[in-house]
């Protein structure tokens, strides 16, 4: 019998199933011929940030709670040696202080190949099993690092304070995404702000390799959760979780030629329901852009393909089903094979049941129209 614990809800207590950290031992269901989904770490909420480590091990920095942050936790780094299909604990880059959480992150590689991870939450938050009220106060993000591939992590540096705007007024910046090198050698990321119904994503840029955070210019006036991809030289590519209306909001496409100063609105990479993207760039210079699909009855991750630089996308792709529309968050990272590892999160149940999974898979078996190929 599984162990079971107490969730406090106000004065009741709510049992509630204890899921062991550990990989189920056999794959999901394919969700197409070729693709392989697997459970690997269960009573999590996750929100992966996937990175590849020169050595070629994997590495996903996620909340280690089962929740939206309702409670304190932990942002905690794992590792995979074997392409994604077992997984480690390895390391705390963001150990949360009493009545607070570390959950919102931003990960990626200094000039030095440091692993750098940028991470924010939220304050007022109960002990663990015992729900907080609303968010409200968002925590100036930390600046963690660490030269030993995840283990060991010193935080220090500076993150810059919010823009005094109607929704950056005491309130902080959240970063997401990858952290990307510039064509002039500085670092950037993509934050955002969140108060009531306003949404506001902005870069941020480090000109000392990722230690201190400073340079703050306006990238889409409607967004929130972004990635950003260089494409070499002063052209980037963003996409952006746009809120239009309380019924749309979906991925929005924009474009930097100054080297990701100043950007443009370029076209909706996804339907509404559709959200929260990851781009990658493939070996063979296509991009792939992955997301979460919480379109009623249609719950999953999809991902699409650009052959020509993001002018043109193939039609979605389905490489995983997600029993719950409480899922996504899709991060992928190309594998020296060719082949993609794309690591996301789901809900299986109410009771607190949330797991990571990977699914991995080969983009060449996709011609650009979504078919496969050959």
């Amino acid at each position: 019998m599984r162990r079971r614990s107490l969730l406090q809800i106000g004065g009741a207590s709510l049992t509630l199933p204890a899921f062991p950290f550990s990989a189920q031992a056999g794959p999901l269901p394919a969700a197409k011929p070729g693709i392989t989904n697997r459970t690997v770490i269960q009573k999590v909420c996750a929100w992966p940030n996937l990175q590849l480590l020169p050595d070629g091990t994997l590495v996903a920095l996620i909340f280690n709670q089962p929740c939206h942050g309702l409670w304190e936790g932990d942002l905690d780094c794992w590792a995979s040696e074997d392409d994604g299909r077992t997984w480690r604990f390895r390391g705390r880059p963001a150990q949360h202080e009493p009545t607070t959480n570390r959950m919102n992150c931003a990960a990626g590689f200094a000039k030095n190949a440091d692993l750098v991870v940028l991470c924010s939450g939220w304050a007022e938050r109960a002990p663990v099993g015992t729900l907080s009220g609303p968010h409200r106060r968002v925590l100036r993000a930390w600046v963690s690092r660490s030269s030993d591939g995840g283990r060991s992590w010193t935080v220090g540096g500076s993150f810059p304070a919010a823009p005094q705007t109607a929704a950056g007024r005491d309130n902080e910046l959240i970063p997401f995404g990858n952290i990307r090198v510039a064509a002039d050698g500085s670092l950037c990321v993509a934050c955002y702000l969140r108060k009531g119904d306003s949404r506001e994503c902005y870069l941020v840029r480090s000109t000392d390799d990722g230690r201190n955070w400073t340079e703050v210019t306006p990238l889409n006036p409607n967004g929130n959760e972004t990635d950003i991809l260089h494409l070499g030289g002063g052209r980037w590519l963003a996409a952006s979780r746009e809120f239009r209306q309380k019924r749309d909001v979906h991925i929005e496409l924009f474009a930097s030629g100054d080297d990701a100063r100043g950007w443009q609105r370029s076209m909706p990479l996804s339907l509404p329901m559709q959200v929260t993207g990851n781009l990658t760039l493939l070996s063979d210079g296509r991009i792939l852009a992955s997301y979460g699909n919480r379109c009623w009855n249609n719950f999953g991750v999809d991902v699409r393909i650009s052959d020509d630089k993001g002018a043109t996308w193939s039609p979605p792709i389905r490489i995983a089903d997600c029993p719950r529309s409480d899922c996504g968050y899709p991060s992928s990272v190309q594998l020296a094979d060719g082949s993609v590892v794309t690591a996301y999160y789901t809900q299986v149940s109410e009771d607190f049941h949330y797991e990571m999974r990977v699914a991995t898979w080969n983009p060449n078996q996709f011609s650009v129209d979504g078919r496969p190929a050959g």
